[in-house]
């Protein structure tokens, strides 16, 4: 373990909200001890410089042609007005930032005793003594009453010769690091939230006016067919399979409904207002998005929040072993104390009553029944517990990437292939409409394609928004957008 020392400044980004404190906080933990980082040779990982999956259509642009926050290139400026919403008002995102706030202070403690601790004490006594046995004569018991004031100020260090407390302190910087990374880690996740309501609002509300239409179609048609029963044209059949079919579309239109409400209400909450489920969300998806550009690299990793926290996990498990191996030796502290004692209050500022002391001691460990060495090795194991992890999240998030790219790559195949078929649907439909009012065909043609019809443009309006949410997916796997330098990836 190579031991603490002072290095680059700390990893990740102050978050936006609010930036000015975070900046801060960034800045103190650059101003300390920061602990180094984690050496990729450590991991014994053989990693690909770029992922395996491209799409198809991916385009001929360099990884890094498409820079800034990934939630714009959606083109939806009401969208990016709920994301800098949420990012202010979220109940669980300012619980994070609360959080990160309490390891800036727990940092602030464990760095405290770095520096020598000074006290003053400022004491008044006031006493009755008696004299009991004394042959001062006169009645009573002899006494006597007086009043002492007392004026100190007393310093204790220890020095840190072994770097014990620095390791400590070092130790806490991570943490604090690995704090701020899983607050941004939040942020991202929170804006992916916030977009997938939306997008869900969206698909809710076409669903609900396709499921209007096709309740309006199946009126129709059933009234037609009861006219057509009257007349003695057609079977009493027909009318019960007409009715089937529109109370159907009435209870998946009741469905609908509800469904809007639920994603209306979530993303009410998302945005840190009262879920009175009356966002409006409009009616179109996104048709057009950026397409994934050729050779992603696989250093994009890098900046995933939840990496970086667990690769400052092993860092501050590092120090601790730094912390615990410096324990086995002594520590050498110093102690001063000065001051003044009178009976009176104004010769506290008398020197001729002043009284001081120096110290100075050395503790050595002689026999801990195995404690402080047993305490090495449990740090080195949990060291090496926080790497193993560390390599596991490596892994899997190079495997959410190539799924995310694998998944995208099949979903735009099922979305042609779904808007082929929405549209074969439709014609046979109006086919077999026409087919049936000509006497051409029965009516169960007529009732089987319509609900094809309308089967065939649902599916097709999920998996548009299922396109969208692995696309939102993708840039949580990546940590941001697609290029390297971007800036303002992560909120």
């Amino acid at each position: 373990m190579t031991p603490c020392r002072d290095l680059h400044p700390a990893h990740g980004r102050p978050a936006d909200r609010p930036t000015l404190l975070l900046a801060m906080l960034t800045t103190l933990v650059a101003c300390a001890s920061e602990p180094p980082t984690t050496s990729p040779q450590e991991l014994d990982l053989a990693l690909p410089e770029r992922f395996a999956s491209t799409p198809a259509d991916a385009s001929a642009s360099p990884a890094g042609a498409l820079t800034g926050p990934w939630w714009r290139t959606f083109g939806d400026a009401r969208l990016e007005r709920l994301v800098e919403r949420a990012l202010v008002d979220n109940r669980d995102l300012r619980g994070a930032f609360a959080r990160l706030e309490a390891m800036a202070a727990a940092r602030t403690i464990a760095g405290a005793p770095f520096w020598p601790e000074l006290d003053a004490g400022l004491a008044a006594e006031r006493q009755r003594r008696v004299f009991i046995g004394f042959p001062f004569g006169g009645g009573g018991v002899p006494s006597t009453t007086f009043t002492q004031y007392g004026l100190t100020l007393s310093a204790q260090w220890e020095l840190d010769v072994w770097g014990r407390i620095r390791a400590g302190e070092s130790a806490a910087i991570a943490d604090q690091q690995v704090a701020l990374a899983d607050f941004q880690g939040a942020q991202a996740s929170l804006v992916a939230q916030v977009c997938k309501a939306w997008f869900a609002t969206i698909e809710a509300q076409q669903q609900v006016q396709l499921a209007n239409a096709t309740v309006a179609a199946f009126r129709a048609t059933a009234d037609d067919v009861r006219a057509r029963f009257r007349r003695g044209v057609r079977p009493a059949l027909d009318v019960h399979l007409a009715s089937t079919n529109l109370a159907n579309a009435e209870a998946s239109l009741a469905q609908r409904h509800d469904q809007l409400a639920r994603a209306r209400r979530q993303l009410d909450v998302l945005v840190g207002r009262y879920p009175t489920g009356d966002q409006d969300a409009g009616d179109t998806l996104p048709q057009q998005l950026p397409n994934v550009p050729v050779g992603l690299p696989s250093e994009l990793l890098q900046r995933r929040p939840d990496l970086i926290a667990a690769e400052r996990q092993v860092a501050a498990a590092g120090c601790r072993v730094d912390e615990a191996r410096a324990s086995l030796y002594p520590r050498l502290s110093l102690t001063a104390s000065a001051g003044t004692s009178s009976l009176e209050l104004e010769d506290l500022v008398d020197a001729d009553f002043r009284v001081w002391s120096l110290g100075a001691n050395l503790l050595e460990p002689i026999f801990r029944g195995g404690a402080l060495e047993a305490a090495v090795d449990r740090q080195q194991a949990l060291r090496d517990a926080a790497l193993a992890d560390y390599g596991g999240k490596v892994l899997r998030a190079f495997a959410e990437v190539e799924d995310v790219l694998t998944t995208g790559t099949r979903i735009d195949e099922r979305l042609t292939q779904l808007a082929a078929a929405a549209r074969h649907a439709a014609r046979a439909r109006d086919l077999a409409r026409t087919r049936y009012e000509g006497g051409l065909t029965d009516f169960l043609a007529v009732a089987d394609t319509q609900r094809q019809a309308f089967t065939a443009e649902s599916a097709r309006l999920a998996v548009a928004r299922a396109r969208l949410e692995n696309r939102i997916d993708l840039h949580l796997a990546l940590g941001g957008g697609f290029g390297p330098t971007a800036t303002g990836e992560t909120p």
